[in-house]
């Protein structure tokens, strides 16, 4: 046996080889049989040459990605790995070998026919690339641009008003139950990861099996190994994002000289800055030429010598780890596929570095984790908040933050990217609804299994429907039609099912005073983000931060003056002449993104949930209820018995559509319910020998 391949009943890869590097070179190939379109995409998102057969509206993040250099940073970083553990490196080329063999052997998926594109080759700097860009906005670094904005507008006591869990940002929910507290006497972790709905989907299913270790896992396709969610036996492991904050931007003065470009430093002298250009293929336009300019600091990402595209003589550097360092934590991935215990999965976390994540682990012996992992620089407050003049001493990175840890308490640990562990190493947190729900369903029960944990990954009820339901209670004189609408959403369970009417009549009322409040002349002067970059624009939209700090706009003591009662009670009169005609799922659909439009008329599925639900579905209040942000994997990680865990996905183990195994989950996946952990050999079906 060099190496062998296995599926279950739901298409799931199952690799067996005879050394971690032989698995690693089955992994890849595996990949590319299954997910060939998938890291076409993903290579070209890492390289900054996705414009190239996805046309204009992929151009602003191509510029981004070569402005930040983030191809650039995979290459340091990989040529740092090769030095420092040519173990590593030896194993993610074997991946990438065998993503190279997987396509060079398998008919094309339909998209490239589309597109007239062929599949292209990987290099073993590759798999970091596609890590950085999956992961370069996740830190949510644009909002320092948002808290800019708002406080030149509104005043720096907007900043706490709208500080929430904003566009853009991926979250999740994870819980660990110890042993205490479970029927067997093991712990159990679940959760599920919120991230932007892709198809094919972010996360990949997968089995690993070697002499070394044997590890069941969410990989993320066109990487090696399983980072985020793994199983191997003895111990287990699941992440949050810690919302921590650990990417800086600086207000640069650039000028040009003859010589290029330079950069006014801290000691008030001009240093030169590294320029050279670079030409972005656009699919029916030609080319496009952008400067690439770097400072002391970092790549500039938007602006230059030159000012913002509105005038404004600005620039910003964007200054990140891996970038400082070159190192992307890829030191990290083969301990943690090693692991048999809690301490071993500690140990291989000291060398994360981003994302930055909360971590829960469990063994089979009751050793229990509870930690931060990942790299975050001591810096200045002011770091931390907004953008910092690159001209003015006091912004300098100054070593790293030892990562917090915590424990458990009642026996039991929810993260839900509130302000927990990570506080310290944050801005800007979730609210607590998700975890405060979370941690009161397992108070409500002494004993769990891993057969009860479905029953929390899809609670609907909404935490944050509080303050919106008060101010409609102190309503008075109001139409018959209005008052009887009140009356009803007072009554309201506020539990966000995909069939309740009254569901539908909430977010109806929601929308209606979020766009009241965003078109009020106190707001509205903040509409008109700054000339930044598109890819940045999501964090400087003012109606969906509207929507997300809606509890907060409401409970405030002051809104500017905002007579808020006033624009309740219209939206109230608005949605009780036109309420919406069906029920929360019949407009609560799933928005799944696709590198190319599939052309089906088809109609997504609608759902159940809301952005503060444990069963987080993420709408934008006021602009749509449809949801591109969900659960983009649920598993359960039982210890008694690691065949009696569980785990399901959006879509599918295949990217082909088309497939049997395309689509298979999603019935699954809406209905709340888990696929089986097969991990016998015995009981799966052998497919290929290499």
């Amino acid at each position: 046996m060099s190496a062998e391949t296995y599926r279950d009943a739901w298409g799931i890869p199952h690799l067996r080889a005879d050394s971690a590097d032989e698995l690693a070179r089955a992994q890849g190939r595996v990949t590319a049989r299954d997910r060939a379109w998938q890291l076409e995409v993903e290579r070209h998102r890492a390289q900054g040459t996705s414009a190239s057969f996805l046309g204009a509206e992929a151009l602003s993040w191509d510029r981004f990605a070569r402005q930040a250099r983030l191809a650039d940073t995979a290459r340091r970083c990989y040529t740092a790995l090769a030095e420092h553990d040519p173990e590593t490196a030896a194993w993610v080329r074997a991946y990438v070998d065998g993503v190279n063999e997987g396509l060079a052997e398998k008919e094309p998926s339909p998209e490239f026919a589309r597109t007239g594109l062929a599949p292209g080759r990987w290099e073993p700097w590759t798999p970091l690339g596609v890590w950085l860009a999956t992961h370069i906005l996740f830190a949510g670094f644009p909002a320092k641009l948002w808290r800019e904005h708002i406080t030149a507008h509104l005043g720096p006591e907007a900043v706490a008003l709208f500080a929430t869990d904003g566009p853009g940002t991926a979250g999740s929910n994870g819980w660990l139950v110890s042993g205490e507290r479970t029927v067997t006497g093991h712990a159990v972790i679940a959760g599920d990861p919120h991230r932007w709905i892709e198809d094919p989907g972010v996360y990949q299913q997968i089995h690993l099996s070697c002499p070394e270790f044997d590890v069941v896992g969410l990989a993320v396709p066109g990487v090696p190994g399983i980072a985020h969610f793994g199983h191997t036996g003895t111990v287990a492991w699941a992440i949050t994002n810690a919302m921590a904050d650990y990417q800086d931007l600086y207000h640069e003065r650039l000028r040009r000289t003859g010589a290029g470009v330079e950069a006014l430093g801290p000691d008030g002298t001009w240093h030169r800055a590294a320029r050279h250009t670079e030409t972005i293929a656009v699919a029916g336009e030609g080319t496009v030429e952008v400067e690439v300019v770097e400072t002391d600091r970092g790549p500039v990402i938007a602006g230059g010598p030159e000012g913002l595209d509105d005038g404004t003589p600005a620039a910003l550097s964007l200054r990140y780890p891996p970038r400082v360092t070159g190192d992307l934590g890829f030191g990290a991935l083969l301990p943690l596929l090693r692991a048999r215990r809690v301490a071993d999965v500690d140990r291989a976390l000291d060398a994360w570095t981003e994302p930055v994540n909360v971590v829960q682990a469990a063994d089979t012996e009751g050793g229990l984790l509870h930690r931060v992992a990942g790299r975050v620089p001591v810096r200045s407050e002011a770091n931390r908040l907004r953008p910092v003049p690159a001209w003015v001493p006091g912004h300098d990175w100054e070593g790293w933050h030892t990562p917090p840890r915590a424990g458990l308490t009642d026996g039991v640990a929810v993260m839900a990217n509130q302000r927990g562990p990570a506080g310290p190493l944050g801005v800007e947190f979730a609210p607590p609804h998700r975890a405060d729900r979370i941690a009161a369903l397992l108070a409500g029960k002494e004993r769990w299994s891993a057969a009860d944990m479905p029953a929390l990954h899809t609670d609907t009820h909404l935490g944050s429907a509080g303050p919106l339901l008060d101010r409609l209670a102190a309503l008075e004189d109001l139409s018959p039609e209005a008052g009887a609408l009140r009356d009803r959403l007072l009554a309201w369970d506020r539990h966000m099912d995909a069939g309740s009417t009254d569901a539908a009549l909430y977010a109806a009322l929601r929308g209606a005073v979020v766009r009241r409040l965003t078109a009020h002349p106190s707001l509205a002067r903040a509409a008109v983000p700054p000339a930044h970059p598109e890819v940045l624009q999501p964090w400087l939209a003012l109606l969906p931060r509207v929507g997300y700090a809606l509890e907060h706009l409401l409970r405030a003591e002051d809104l500017y003056g905002i007579d808020r009662a006033a624009e309740v009670r219209a939206a109230l009169e608005e949605v009780a002449v036109r309420p919406p005609a069906g029920t929360w799922g019949d407009t609560h659909r799933l928005a799944p993104w696709r590198a190319l439009p599939t052309g089906s008329s088809g109609e997504e599925p609608g759902l159940s949930g809301d952005h503060d639900c444990v069963l987080c579905t993420s709408a934008v209040p006021g602009l749509t209820d449809r949801a591109a942000r969900g659960p983009a994997a649920r598993y359960v990680w039982d210890l008694a018995d690691r065949q009696g865990s569980r785990w399901v996905v959006p879509h599918g183990a295949c990217g082909v559509p088309g497939s049997p195994h395309h689509r298979d989950q999603q019935p699954l996946w809406l209905a709340g319910a888990l696929a089986p952990v097969v991990t016998d050999f015995d009981r799966l079906t052998k497919e290929t020998d290499v």
